[in-house]
């Protein structure tokens, strides 16, 4: 299974990630961008999310 992943070191944290795809991304308490633990994935709003930061921080990893 595929699994969006956000690299932090890059992340400029927009937030545009979670604006576009709050099902899967979330501003934590740590104020750090995170992919919650689904059982799938949306990937064309996934990809959507991909093709739009800013930061291009986000891509696809086999789980």
């Amino acid at each position: 299974m595929q699994r969006p992943v956000v690299e932090l070191s890059e992340c400029i944290l927009c937030e545009l990630c979670a604006e576009v795809c709050p099902a899967v991304f979330r501003l934590n308490s740590l104020g750090y961008i995170e992919v919650l633990d689904l059982a799938s994935y949306p990937q064309e709003e996934v990809d959507e999310v991909i093709k739009h930061c800013p930061a291009d921080c986000i891509h696809w990893e086999e789980d």
